[in-house]
Order: C-alpha cells, then sequence, then structure tokens
C-alpha cells in the first residue's frame, strides 16, 4: 500500500488553563503546520477547551490576538455548541472567524480525519 501524504491536520483542545501550555501548544502547532502548506483546522471542545474562542479575554498571552493572527494565516477555528451551552457561552461571544458547530460535527471531523488517513492531535 503506498504511503499516504498528510495534507491536513486537525487539532484539538479540551482545556483552556492559563496555567497550562496547552493552548499556546494548540496556536503554535497551527501556526507551524499551516506554513507547511497543510490545511490546518482547530476544534475547542469541553467546556474549559471552547473559552480560547470567546472574545474579550484578558491576562497574559493575549490568546485573543493570538487566535486573529491564526485566522489571518487561513487556520479555521470550530467551536462546540454543545460545550459552550454547559457554561452559558453564546454564539454572538465568539471571537469573529470562529465558527460555531454541534457536538456530531466534532464526531465527524474525527472520523473523517482519521479515515483520510490525516493527522489529529488532541491536548
Amino acid at each position: 500500500m503506498p504511503a499516504r501524504k498528510v495534507t491536513k491536520v486537525l487539532l484539538f483542545l479540551k482545556n483552556m488553563v492559563y496555567e497550562s501550555t496547552s493552548p499556546m501548544e494548540i496556536l503554535r502547532f497551527a501556526k507551524y503546520y499551516r506554513k507547511k502548506g497543510l490545511e490546518v483546522v482547530v476544534v475547542l471542545w469541553g467546556p474549559m477547551g471552547v473559552i480560547l474562542a470567546k472574545k474579550g479575554k484578558s491576562g497574559t498571552p493575549p490568546y485573543d490576538e493570538r487566535v486573529r493572527e491564526c485566522i489571518e494565516l487561513g487556520i479555521r477555528f470550530k467551536c462546540c455548541e454543545l460545550a459552550s451551552s454547559m457554561i452559558g457561552f453564546e454564539k454572538e461571544e465568539l471571537i469573529e472567524g470562529v465558527e460555531m458547530i454541534h457536538s456530531y460535527e466534532v464526531a465527524d471531523l474525527m472520523l473523517q480525519y482519521c479515515e483520510e488517513g490525516q493527522l489529529v492531535i488532541n491536548l
């Protein structure tokens, strides 16, 4: 069987904790793979992961700015509606350019990328 070439990367962030390196790692990986010419999708899920998509956060590092930089590079961000609703986070509160999706769409993305032999990273 011929080797498949990775052309797409699916990055999952489930924990948005300022004391953790996971959010910055996801954003750095996203930029790195995008600059290598790969299609990059970041899925924010779980009640803590979706916080990265909420506009108006303050603190260090400036996550809103970093997400916007990624979007400008062509990285797509998808935010799980189920997890958002669990913490009372509405679609209107999303950083511009982030798409709200249903949990079954998250599951479909996992399946699609695995079936295609693409790269999936979960932090």
